[in-house]
């Protein structure tokens, strides 16, 4: 099984100082990667049927053979007071450079991972991605615009934003639990 990982885009168009800030922010939430593959772990490999261990010394199984895409996003634990029932996804860029968005509907990642952080993750959630695109074609068949438009206060990108409990109850594969 591959685990990629999709970090924050570089806006190419942005220069030296947009990319030492990617750079910052990546190897900030790269140091929960760790943590983060350990929870995946947990969702996304199973105990093998009692046949398969007895005949073919398999204990573990992968429960995809293909690439699993896991997009993750990581906010510090500031916002969570404000915004714990929602979640963002990157939906443009002043540069119209293809965000995280249109790469989701187009098909691309197969769960998303959200996670607030202090020192290590205090809340994640672990989401499908096909039942957001389901969930997300179908209002927009419907005549609804899912999600909310939200500016960058620095202006370098937008977001849409969803609230967790507007989504599908399938959506959502597994949660941290609330202390």
């Amino acid at each position: 099984m591959i685990f990629l990982i999709d970090a924050k885009l570089l806006d190419l168009i942005g220069g030296e100082k947009k990319l030492s800030n990617w750079q910052e922010d990546k190897k900030w939430s790269d140091k929960f990667i760790n943590e983060i593959k350990s929870i995946l772990g947990i969702y996304l490999i199973g105990e093998a049927p009692a046949e398969e261990d007895a005949e073919r010394n398999t204990d573990l199984m992968v429960l995809k053979m293909d690439a699993v895409r896991v997009g993750c996003r990581i906010r510090e634990s500031e916002y969570l007071g404000r915004y714990g029932n929602e979640f963002t996804i990157r939906s443009g860029r002043p540069s119209g450079i293809k965000t995280e968005l249109a790469k989701i509907i187009e098909g691309w990642g197969d769960y998303f991972f959200y996670g607030f952080v202090s020192d290590k993750l205090i809340k994640w959630t672990l989401a499908d991605l096909k039942v957001f695109r389901l969930w997300y074609n179908t209002e927009l068949y419907k005549g609804n615009k899912p999600g909310i438009l939200k500016q960058n206060k620095d202006g370098s990108s937008n977001f849409m934003c969803f609230k967790w409990n507007e989504l599908p109850r399938k959506f959502i594969v597994g949660q941290s639990v609330d202390i």
